[in-house]
């Protein structure tokens, strides 16, 4: 097909979860493909209530964190402070990919615009790249509480901590207009089939029909920077945490240091592990289906998981909750 004008361009096909491309095209799975239609048509309504049944657990779990943290005054603290801004940012982050799937799951559509895939792809990236450097300044916070109690409320002040957040998003912002930009240069077919529940950029340069050699450096170069700056500020805060919790003399003093930091690293590991796993998905495979359901793992399962890592691990924040719970207000909206 011949390279056109991205602005003449009108649709992206989504098949997502429900077809891989060229699997109709091969004579010897012909047999196959009505029974794996069939059992298609069967299973999309089921399909539909398991990510519904994610979102909205992911939305109602974190809307829950935040409305603790901002009602108990006892976690006024820098530590939920960036707790409440990485729930906000997961919202954010599974809203850009689930409400669109859904629509194309209850609709049998699998169009999306030209405008919209570059909109989606652009607040996907940037409430990615958001998650990466929270969870980085939470790293910080928990090597200045560790390292540095007696200062810990003086060097995290308030307007440090708002300054933090700020230059996240500030970076992000930057990061995700960057990778946007270089994506409307691109020129595409009339009709683009992307082998994803989402405008993963990945795949959307991939399936460009102009030069997209100079996107490519531009992609891992900003990946790389994203993705080691961050992995090693984590790694050096948390060496440098090690290193103070060998030096508490008692067994008990070393567990209680320790454990505010568990639902951090539990939360990190599932991030980086998830990321790590769509790059490996996207560079060494060519299953679509395997890229798919990494994808998922990292947009669906990582945010949905963030909320019960954090309040089964708190016991500051399970309280809050409970109280929240009994708060006769919201008693009332509930019943």
């Amino acid at each position: 097909m011949e390279p056109g004008n991205n602005t003449q361009f009108s649709e992206f096909f989504l098949p997502g979860l429900s077809e891989d491309p060229g699997f109709s095209e091969d004579p010897e799975l012909q047999p196959l493909i009505f029974g794996l239609f069939l059992s298609m048509y069967l299973i999309t309504p089921l399909i539909f209530g398991l990510f519904l049944s994610m979102y909205l657990a992911t939305v109602f779990g974190n809307l829950l964190i935040i409305l603790a943290v901002s009602t108990d005054c006892h976690l006024h603290t820098p530590m939920y402070f960036f707790l409440s801004n990485l729930s906000f940012v997961d919202i954010c982050f599974i809203s850009t990919t689930i409400p669109k799937m859904l629509w194309n799951i209850q609709t049998q559509s699998k169009v999306i615009t030209y405008e919209g895939c570059i909109t989606q792809m652009y607040f996907y990236i940037l409430f990615a790249g958001l998650d990466d450097i929270l969870l980085t300044v939470m790293a910080y916070d928990r090597y200045v509480a560790i390292c540095h109690p007696l200062h810990y409320m003086v060097i995290m002040s308030s307007q440090l901590c708002g300054l933090l957040v700020l230059i996240s998003w500030l970076i992000s912002t930057l990061y995700s207009l960057l990778h946007s930009l270089m994506v409307l240069r691109l020129s595409f077919c009339p009709t683009v089939q992307i082998p994803q529940f989402f405008c993963e950029l990945n795949q959307v340069i991939e399936l460009a029909s102009s030069d997209n050699f100079l996107n490519n450096i531009v992609m891992y170069f900003a990946a790389l920077l994203m993705g080691i700056g961050p992995f090693s500020s984590i790694l050096y805060s948390y060496s440098k945490i090690v290193s103070c919790i060998c030096k508490i003399s008692s067994a008990q003093g070393k567990y209680k240091a320790f454990s505010t930091c568990v639902s951090h690293l539990l939360v990190v590991s599932l991030f980086y592990f998830t990321a790590l796993g769509v790059y490996l998905s996207s560079a060494v495979t060519h299953s679509s289906h395997t890229s798919t359901i990494v994808s998922v793992m990292y947009a669906v399962v990582t945010p949905m998981l963030n909320p019960f890592i954090y309040s089964l691990r708190n016991k500051d924040l399970k309280e809050a909750l409970k109280s929240l719970y009994l708060t006769p207000s919201i008693k009332d909206r509930l019943y």
